[in-house]
């Protein structure tokens, strides 16, 4: 009878270890379809609510059939308290957060995702396998993917919240060589010190634990630094190898438990965040190494240049010129969405079609402070994806485009980038406005941009300046293009 019941049991928990594998497939899969959606705006918000149902269905898959041992899950009071707070605030800072706010939010949670994975590895240090330590010491896999997963989550946290603080504006770039010489110290320090954890051979962990702790520290310590020095321009780079950062430390958990879902949703996570960050740098002509070392962006580097005549353009001639056009090229930056300003511009361009002009808008990969920014502020104000260029097949229909409107960008077209060798910014990438054949830049004042260095566009013979906020100087463009 006791064999009976031993074997009931087996096969209980058995069959119910199989129905969780295949229902984490089945999330991985959700996961996988969710990503390839959000590659267009159309159906992004469909592939959204396809990986968060996936996320849902191997949560509450865990929760019910998973064992470990002939022992389930405890502790659902705590569970689901968590998950409760955690619902409701992410829910109601997603609802009330700002467009503008939109990179702050993704630095933000990012953060949380790369603090979490430390707090498993913190977690779990003291209950590695005593067969393993037995056999092998601390040098074995499950030792590895905890220390990684704890260096990895912490830089991610501590590098996440730094970003956050400078996209906000509370922290500024701190430049010194000598940083640059104590990160390279700092971070030969964590991969030493982490083998020589790895190499004890302690019976108990816990002996070890004080070290993780200075581990945790020095590796909270590095996240900072890591990203003190790299400058605003190369903001949109940093939340995506953060990204990537936090992706590969929630692989390093999926490792730990042998789960299939996390390993699948770290691992996609990682690997977009790395593909982001390749193309983020393609777009500025940089290396990923010359953008961690802050190379430019953020101030002070660039020689100052000495600024032409500025011409100015008023409204009533600057609705002349574009309801007169046959087309017209509108290339939005940071200001377009600081003033709220994205509705009206789609309000321009329908009117401007109603009188016969053709309108595009051209797309800088880094215009704004994160990947896709323009995208998504555009979508949001119901711009048809079609018109949306991005700046290489905008640039070849440039010399047909009779005006181009700048709102609020500046460094992803200013001209340095091709014709100064001294510029920091010279080689990257830019929208070529010069080869239309009028430019209307619609600016606040003569601020420099987050490269902070001077932009020539604004003195060049083509380009008339629309000074003011863009929200208000829309409005009363589109009133008097209406008049026309």
């Amino acid at each position: 009878m006791d064999r009976l019941i031993e074997f009931t049991k087996h096969v209980h928990f058995t069959f119910g270890d199989s129905v969780l594998e295949i229902i984490y497939l089945i999330a991985s899969i959700m996961f996988i379809l969710g990503l390839k959606k959000l590659s267009h705006p159309d159906t992004a918000k469909r592939g959204n609510l396809w990986a968060a149902t996936g996320m849902i269905l191997a949560i509450a898959a865990t929760l019910l059939l998973h064992s470990q041992d002939g022992h389930k899950i405890g502790n659902f009071g705590l569970i689901f308290t968590a998950i409760g707070i955690g619902t409701i605030l992410g829910w109601l800072i997603a609802k009330r957060v700002k467009m503008t706010k939109m990179p702050e939010l993704v630095s933000f949670f990012n953060g949380m995702g790369g603090a979490a994975a430390a707090l498993i590895s913190l977690v779990e240090y003291p209950h590695i396998s005593k067969e393993l330590i037995a056999d092998h010491g601390l040098l074995n896999w499950n030792t590895l993917v905890i220390l990684l997963g704890l260096i990895i989550g912490s830089i991610s946290f501590a590098g996440s919240v730094i970003a956050f603080g400078k996209l906000d504006g509370r922290i500024k770039d701190i430049r010194s060589k000598i940083l640059r010489v104590i990160n390279i110290m700092l971070l030969l320090f964590i991969v030493g010190f982490a083998l020589f954890i790895m190499t004890r051979n302690q019976v108990n962990p816990i002996e070890l634990t004080p070290f993780i702790y200075i581990l945790l520290a020095v590796s909270l310590v590095y996240g900072v630094l890591f990203v003190m020095p790299i400058g605003g321009a190369d903001m949109p780079v940093v939340i995506s190898l953060l990204n990537s950062l936090t992706g590969v430390a929630a692989a390093m958990g999926g490792f730990l438990y042998d789960n299939l879902v996390m390993l699948t949703g770290g691992i996609l996570v990682g690997s977009a965040g790395t593909i982001l960050t390749i193309l983020m740098c393609n777009a500025m002509n940089r290396s990923l190494f010359n953008v961690l070392i802050g190379a430019f962006g953020g101030g002070g580097m660039a020689a100052e240049t000495e600024q032409g005549s500025i011409k100015e353009v008023s409204i009533t001639d600057a609705a002349i010129l574009l309801g007169y056009s046959r087309k017209v090229m509108i290339v939005p930056g940071y200001g377009l969405a600081v003033a709220q300003a994205q509705h009206l511009a789609h309000e321009l361009d329908i009117i401007l079609e109603e009188k016969g002009v053709d309108i595009k808008y051209a797309i800088h990969p880094v215009a704004g402070r994160m990947p896709g920014h323009m995208n998504v502020l555009l979508a949001e104000a119901d711009v048809p994806y079609e018109k949306l260029l991005e700046s290489d097949k905008a640039n070849e229909e440039m010399e047909n485009v009779d005006v181009v409107v700048v709102i609020g960008a500046n460094d992803v077209v200013n001209p340095a980038a091709e014709d100064d060798p001294s510029s920091p910014i010279f080689g990257m990438p830019i929208v070529k406005t010069l080869k239309a054949k009028h430019v209307i830049v619609m600016k606040r004042g003569m601020g420099k941009g987050y490269a902070a260095i001077e932009n020539s566009l604004f003195s060049h013979e083509k380009t008339r300046m629309l000074f003011g906020n863009a929200k208000e100087t829309l409005q009363k463009l589109v009133a008097e293009v209406k008049n026309i």
